[in-house]
């Protein structure tokens, strides 16, 4: 198995633990800050609802679930950025040659 380089490690896992961090935030601001200064925000309305019970009632949810999407898209993208190529550790893990 190919050994990676410590440097290129750090950088890695500082690039998916920066990311984290950002989705941490969205996920506070979205869940908590709604909630937090809903009486302004019941003057904006979606659908006829006030924006604060949107939020707690869908919103929330939807930006959770795009929040998945795009960390699964950037984290591929890191990987591959960093030579981690999911198919080949699936075909090592199976005992399989990279050769072919």
């Amino acid at each position: 198995m190919k050994k990676i380089d410590k440097s290129v490690a750090d950088a890695y896992f500082r690039e998916k633990t920066r990311n984290m961090i950002i989705y941490f935030i969205i996920w506070f601001l979205v869940s908590f800050g709604v909630v937090m200064i809903a009486e302004p925000l019941s003057e904006i309305s979606i659908g006829g609802f006030p924006f604060h019970y949107f939020m707690g009632a869908q919103g929330a949810i939807v930006t959770f679930i795009i929040l998945l999407f795009v960390n699964a898209k950037l984290s591929d993208g890191i990987d591959m950025k960093y030579g981690i190529d999911e198919e080949k550790n699936v075909r090592l893990s199976e005992g399989k040659s990279l050769d072919h």
